[in-house]
């Protein structure tokens, strides 16, 4: 009888598990789909934005501007900053180790090449581990929440930016799970500053555009204000928008991890309730049949 309770008791708390992760694969996938949707709307935004820029710097006469700008400028990366953008919950599978690793790979890579490496880490469980690891970090973000804002985001990019304008560092990288579709995520390594996705007009000597190599003719721009004063604009509101778009590529990544997650949890807990209940039915047989024995024994002693 202790047998047949014992694994009774056993099926009734994985039965309990069932519950909790089937609940669980259901908000991982209403939250996904509504992560989704902001993150297909912030990267057009994004593309918009990006698009506006290469139009100023693909106009004739804006070089000496771009070169101007302090987020434009190229030095030897001597210090970079490093963001890694990890989650605050747990239950997401493979999710944050994949990023850390990553991470730390990039670190000695950084570390082998530049004197130091000015860490800011993003979510609980990225600041658990580096307080784990010993090491120091730049600055802990751990209350941006499971589904962050861009006003909560901005401050974020705008220190990097300042860090990166005041020569603090030389290049701003940030490590996170790139989203490309719902079937695949990647960890991502991607370079903010100096911007690496635009070709600015090709320098000869003296700054003067080398005619030596081809280029796309642009229509020629009047731009009110100046180049300068627009660039100015739109290129810190860039950085934030592609720190913003790395934070919502992170969450929508999250969500389809940890509904994966949670989807192999259920289908653990439905085959073990399954091979429970008949240990169990095995056990009560068994337990059956020696009490019958038991009782027809009592009746041939009494005869």
């Amino acid at each position: 009888m202790g047998k047949a309770r014992e694994i009774q008791k056993r099926r009734q708390a994985v039965r309990n598990i069932y519950k909790i992760t089937k609940v669980m694969q259901m908000i991982a996938t209403a939250r996904f789909q509504k992560a989704l949707k902001r993150a297909k709307d912030t990267r057009l935004y994004a593309q918009k934005l990006q698009a506006m820029v290469e139009s100023i710097l693909r106009s004739p006469g804006t070089l000496t501007e771009v070169q101007r700008h302090p987020l434009f400028k190229m030095r030897p990366a001597k210090r970079t900053a490093l963001l890694i953008v990890t989650s605050n919950r747990g239950l997401a599978g493979g999710y944050n180790s994949q990023i850390l690793r990553l991470a730390m790979l990039h670190i000695r890579d950084l570390e082998r090449e530049s004197p130091g490496v000015d860490v800011h880490v993003a979510g609980k469980k990225g600041a658990a581990y580096f307080r784990f690891a010993r090491r120091e970090v730049r600055a802990a973000y751990t209350k941006l929440g499971d589904s962050p804002t861009y006003e909560r985001v901005a401050p974020v990019a705008r220190l990097l930016m300042d860090d990166y304008a005041a020569g603090r560092v030389d290049a701003v990288k940030i490590v996170y799970m790139r989203f490309f579709s719902a079937g695949r995520q990647k960890p991502f390594v991607a370079d903010v500053l100096p911007p690496a996705g635009f070709k600015t007009p090709a320098a000869g000597p003296a700054g003067r555009p080398d005619q030596t190599r081809p280029a796309k003719i642009a229509a020629a721009c009047e731009f009110l204000p100046d180049a300068a004063d627009i660039l100015a604009d739109l290129l810190p509101t860039l950085v934030q928008a592609a720190v913003f778009q790395a934070f919502i590529d992170a969450a929508v990544s999250e969500q389809i991890a940890r509904m994966v997650a949670m989807s192999t949890a259920t289908e653990n807990a439905q085959t073990m309730i399954r091979r429970l209940s008949r240990d169990y039915n095995r056990a009560r047989q068994s337990q059956i049949t020696s009490e019958l024995s038991e009782l027809m024994g009592g009746v041939e002693a009494l005869k």
